[in-house]
């Protein structure tokens, strides 16, 4: 089967980076910058840029044809050795670049898969981006099969007439299916792991990629998760134990980042791997206070959210890299823009204090401080409090016991016995108002 990982790889290659700005975007940053950030990254040398604004692509090539003339040019003139766009091109418009050009030519998808098949390290995320290869590559297979490992089996592989793309097309089918079915499984095994969690809270951190996610579950947890100064640095989940000031461990997850117009074959292949972030009690938002687009960042990230359903999540606004602004008017801009975002420096330790209060205050919300009337002989409701809650005292009463503890809402909620009697806890005093048997 193809070795799709290796085949597209564009390491120690010289180009040309190529945008198309159409009415309504706007570019992160200066124009190409991100691009330039994804080329880097997937270890190109960045020799030209080019751009244009046009009202609509063109169809053909995307460029207007004097444009596709300068980039012939220029691409010559530099000796590069490929093109790659901003922009998602269609087979046909790659076809005819290439003819033109006379160059190997990506688009902004197949240099991100490029980047992810190079940063998979589990079996998961081979998997995961092995599919999303496929998939891009399904209708483009009339370009990719001469430079595709085609390894014969024998004689009687071919039908009667089949042709060689013909089968391409069917190998290919049958990989997508086989690795669909592999990723289902590893998600319901990874559904039914995050579930058996339900007893802890979770945290997880999401966010723009290298926005600085890594260094802080670091600092948090004193994990040795790996980080680099890069887009995409971070692919796989890691869950680590964070012991929180003043409420206990819960459970942090480090998650891959998101990026501007994520193609959406690496979204739903990813879908595993995002699970803990779905699951999360709380979500970290962690956003680059240093990177000058890190307004558009947030905005996209929260688009991300939005995209694979979990944008209605209880989540905080963590402001990293403080450190490296130039002055304290960028940070006053952002914090007026979001008054409740909490700036942080996780490589200097700044505002981790901060950032832990308002985490513990963010999943105080999700819980009730509440007094539990029941029998002193109830041991399996003891129990039951014990296991999913908090319980800070007990005070017992003739053949009845007072317990106060700290519960999530939906495991309080669980509780169905007549005998037993819920109260809201003040000041350390049990009281009457608004009492109620929990069914």
């Amino acid at each position: 089967m193809y070795d799709l990982s290796r085949t597209e790889s564009v390491a120690s290659e010289a180009a040309v980076l190529v945008g198309v700005l159409l009415p309504g975007q706007k570019p992160l940053g200066t124009p190409l910058e991100e691009l330039e950030g994804l080329a880097e990254t997937a270890g190109v040398r960045v020799v030209g840029r080019l751009t244009q604004r046009r009202e609509t692509p063109d169809a053909t090539c995307y460029l207007g044809q004097g444009k596709v003339e300068e980039l012939t040019r220029v691409a010559a003139a530099k000796d590069a050795d490929l093109v790659i766009f901003d922009n998602d091109l269609s087979p046909g418009q790659t076809r005819n670049l290439e003819k033109a050009v006379g160059l190997k030519v990506l688009d902004r998808t197949e240099l991100i898969l490029d980047i992810f098949a190079s940063r998979a390290q589990t079996a998961q995320a081979r998997l995961a981006v092995e599919l999303a290869q496929y998939e891009y590559a399904m209708p483009r297979l009339k370009r990719l099969w001469t430079h595709l490992s085609r390894q014969k089996k024998g004689v009687g592989l071919r039908g009667p007439g089949e042709t060689q793309l013909e089968e391409d097309r069917r190998l290919v089918e049958n990989r997508i299916k086989d690795l669909r079915r592999q990723l289902d499984g590893i998600e319901r095994r990874k559904q039914r792991e995050v579930a058996a969690r339900r007893g802890s809270m979770t945290v997880s951190l999401v966010g723009y990629t290298n926005a600085g996610k890594s260094t802080l579950m670091n600092a948090l947890t004193g994990a040795d998760v790996f980080v680099q100064d890069a887009l995409f640095a971070t692919l796989d989940t890691r869950t680590r134990r964070w012991q929180l000031p003043g409420w206990g461990p819960v459970l942090l997850s480090d998650t891959v980042g998101f990026i501007r117009d994520l193609p959406h074959h690496l979204i739903e292949s990813f879908k595993a791997t995002l699970e803990e972030a779905r699951q999360a009690d709380l979500l970290l938002h962690v956003a680059d206070a240093s990177n000058p687009a890190v307004y558009d960042q947030i905005s996209a990230a929260y688009g991300v959210l939005e995209e694979i359903g979990i944008q209605r999540k209880d989540s905080l606004l963590v402001v990293n890299k403080v450190d490296a602004l130039p002055d304290r008017l960028r940070l006053d801009g952002l914090l007026g823009r979001y008054p409740d975002a909490v700036p942080i420096s996780a490589r200097t330790g700044f505002g981790m204090a901060n950032l832990a209060a308002a985490v513990s205050s963010a999943l105080s919300r999700t819980f009730l401080d509440v007094d539990v009337e029941l029998g002193v002989d109830n041991g399996r409701l003891l129990a039951y409090l014990a296991a999913h809650g908090e319980v800070l005292s007990k005070q017992y009463h003739d053949s009845k016991v007072v317990v106060h503890c700290r519960i999530p809402r939906h495991y309080l909620g669980r509780i169905s016995e007549d005998s037993v009697t819920v109260r809201p806890h003040r000041n350390g005093v049990a009281v009457g108002v608004g009492e109620a048997v929990v069914k």
